[in-house]
């Protein structure tokens, strides 16, 4: 997990919250992080420090295969090498917000070098972020899984921390994505949509995710204290 630059969404309800400053998302870009992104994170976190236990280990052959399913969602996929970052995730948490253009940039960095999974875990305290990860599964399940996943964190000041189910909202972006409408409503509909969404959700919980944003590289769960270490962390598998 990260703690420092990100204060970590917490998986029990509670009075921690972050702020992203104004500004919208950084998208993609091949150039090393900039001093803005970095005011961002720094103003991510003020005045609140998360510090959990460790986790379970995670070395074992059983946790292994919770970290990456056959299924999990694969923003992309590694060509050479066998470098493996997992992010565990909720489209309503401000630090995975935060997170979010550091991601992207190693996407760019690492393209072919290292694959990057993304799974869910909406955290209860969030309340739409549930609805938020159906409507990214539901959208996957017509093959636009990135696309809606870009399309939460692109939007997400304007629906986040809200009361009132943004549902309408997020069928919204699926109807300008150009999904098949009907399909999206039955998938939305489909238990087993949601089923898929908490069984990412239990992985993490078996796991020792505790909050959000959570990484594994290679099967190992990160701690760090800043984006520069996680950087630093992806860039050291890939030279090993």
């Amino acid at each position: 997990m990260l703690i420092g630059d990100f204060l970590t969404c917490i998986v029990e309800p509670g009075p921690w919250h972050t702020a992203v400053p104004d500004g919208g998302v950084t998208l993609r870009s091949n150039t090393k992080i900039s001093v803005l992104l970095v005011a961002v994170f720094a103003a991510v976190v003020t005045g609140a420090l998360l510090i959990f236990g460790n986790g379970p280990d995670t070395s074992s052959a059983d946790a292994d295969s919770r970290v990456v399913r056959a299924d999990s969602h694969r923003l992309d996929t590694a060509t050479s090498g066998d470098v493996t970052l997992v992010e565990f995730l909720d489209f309503e948490c401000e630090s995975c917000l935060a997170a979010y253009p550091v991601v992207e940039q190693l996407r760019a960095d690492y393209a072919g070098q290292v694959t990057f999974v993304a799974r869910y875990f909406p955290v209860e305290g969030h309340f739409n972020a549930q609805n938020a990860a159906v409507a990214v599964e539901a959208a996957a399940q017509q093959g636009q899984f990135e696309a809606m996943y870009q399309r939460m964190y692109e939007t997400q000041p304007q629906w986040g921390e809200q009361q009132t189910s943004r549902a309408p909202l997020f069928r919204e972006f699926a109807s300008e994505l150009g999904l098949d409408m009907d399909a999206y409503d039955d998938a939305v509909a489909d238990p087993a949509t949601l089923d898929r969404v908490l069984a990412d959700r239990d992985d993490g919980l078996a796991l020792g995710v505790q909050g959000t944003p959570t990484f594994f590289l290679d099967g190992e769960q990160l701690t760090v204290a800043s984006a520069q270490e996680l950087i630093d962390a992806a860039a050291a598998a890939v030279d090993e």
